[in-house]
C-alpha cells in the first residue's frame, strides 16, 4: 500500500493497548489521534505523540480518518459509532461485543441508508481470528469426506468469582462476556440461524445456553457454558461430525488443536509459545481490515445475527436461577 491508513482511537485502556501493539507493528497503519475523556496525557506510538482529545468531534473536525477503532465501555459504542459514521468517510470498527441492547442495534440499523453501515461500520469478533479457530476453519474446507458438523460443545471459564460486584459492574454476566465470544468462533465454522435458549444461574456469573446452526445443509445444535466459577481461565471447543466420526478439539487458551477419528490422530495444531493471546488474535484482524475487503466475520450483517442471538438470551427475557438452583 503506497500510503498508511489513518487510524483514530477512542478509549484508551486495557484494550486499546492490544490495538496500539499490534498497529504500532504494522507498517500499513499510522495512529492519527486517540480520543479519552478521562485521560489527558497522549498515548506513545513509535517514538511519536499523537494529538489527543477528550472528545471525538473534536478528531473527527481535525481529523480525517481511514479507520476509528471504538474501544470504549459496551453502553457507549452506539452513540460513538453514529459519531464516526456521520462525522468521518472511513470505516468504524467497535469493540465487541457491538451494542448493549437490541434498541441501540436498531439505532444502527437506521442509519444505514444514509451512512453505508453495511460497509463501513465493523465488529472485533477477535475469537473468529485466533489461531485455533482459524486453524479449524481451514480443516473444515480442506476436507468435506469429514461431512457436516453435528455438535458443537464450548466451554468458556474465567476466574472472575472473586472479584465479586466488581466482575458484574465490568462484565455484566459470564454470558454477555464470553457468550458473543462463543458465537463468534460458530460464526466462523456454520451458519448461525437460532434461536438461543437457556439460563443463566449464579446471580449471572454462571450461564448453559444452546443455539441451532446449519452445516452442509444439516442442522445441528451448539451447547454453550460459561462460568466464573473457576480456579484458573479455561476456554475449550469441540466440534463433532458424527456421519464421519471425527471430532476436533479445540483449546482457546493454549491456542491448540487437534482432529481424531477413534484412534488415528488425522491433525494438530501448535502454538509457537512466544505470541501472546490477543495479540495471535488482533495481527490477523487487522490484516483483513488492511487488505481492503474486510471479512465477513467482521461485517455488520454478522454482528447483527450475533448481537440478536445473544441478546435475546439475556436475563430480562430468559431470567437469571437463583444460585441454589445451578
Amino acid at each position: 500500500m503506497a500510503d498508511q491508513l489513518r487510524v483514530g482511537i477512542v478509549g484508551i485502556g486495557i484494550i486499546a493497548e492490544t490495538h496500539l501493539e499490534v498497529l504500532a507493528e504494522d507498517e500499513r497503519f499510522t495512529v492519527s489521534f486517540t480520543v479519552d475523556p478521562h485521560r489527558d496525557e497522549p498515548v506513545d506510538f513509535r517514538g511519536t505523540r499523537p494529538p489527543h482529545y477528550p472528545a471525538l468531534h473534536e478528531a473527527l473536525d481535525a481529523h480525517d480518518p481511514h479507520l476509528v477503532v471504538i474501544a470504549t465501555p459496551t453502553e457507549t459504542h452506539a452513540a460513538l459509532a453514529v459519531q464516526a459514521l456521520t462525522g468521518s468517510a472511513g470505516r468504524v470498527l467497535v469493540e465487541k461485543p457491538l451494542v448493549h441492547t437490541r434498541s441501540a442495534l436498531a439505532r444502527l440499523q437506521a442509519l444505514a441508508p444514509t451512512a453505508d453501515v453495511r460497509g463501513r461500520l465493523l465488529t472485533a469478533h477477535h475469537f473468529a481470528f485466533s489461531p485455533e479457530v482459524r486453524w479449524a476453519a481451514d480443516q473444515l474446507a480442506a476436507h468435506p469426506e469429514w461431512g457436516p458438523i453435528t455438535s458443537v460443545t464450548s466451554a468458556f471459564y474465567d476466574p472472575y468469582v472473586l472479584r465479586g460486584q466488581q466482575a458484574f459492574d465490568s462484565y455484566v454476566s459470564s454470558w454477555m462476556d464470553s457468550g458473543v465470544n462463543q458465537l463468534s468462533v460458530l460464526a466462523r465454522l456454520v451458519e448461525l440461524t437460532g434461536p438461543v435458549t437457556g439460563s443463566q444461574a449464579d446471580g449471572g456469573a454462571s450461564a448453559w445456553y444452546t443455539a441451532a446452526y446449519t452445516s452442509r445443509g444439516t442442522t445441528g445444535t451448539a451447547r454453550l457454558r460459561s462460568s466464573w466459577h473457576t480456579g484458573t481461565s479455561s476456554k475449550e471447543t469441540v466440534v463433532t461430525f458424527a456421519e464421519s466420526g471425527v471430532e476436533m478439539w479445540i483449546d482457546h487458551t493454549a491456542m491448540t488443536g487437534f482432529a481424531a477419528r477413534n484412534s488415528e490422530l488425522l491433525s494438530t495444531h501448535g502454538s509457537d509459545g512466544r505470541t501472546p493471546r490477543k495479540i495471535a488474535h488482533y495481527r490477523p484482524l487487522y490484516d483483513s481490515i488492511a487488505s481492503g475487503t474486510p471479512d465477513a466475520v467482521l461485517g455488520f450483517p454478522t454482528a447483527v445475527k450475533i448481537t440478536e442471538l445473544h441478546h435475546v438470551a439475556g436475563a430480562a427475557e430468559v431470567g437469571i436461577l437463583d444460585p441454589r438452583d445451578g
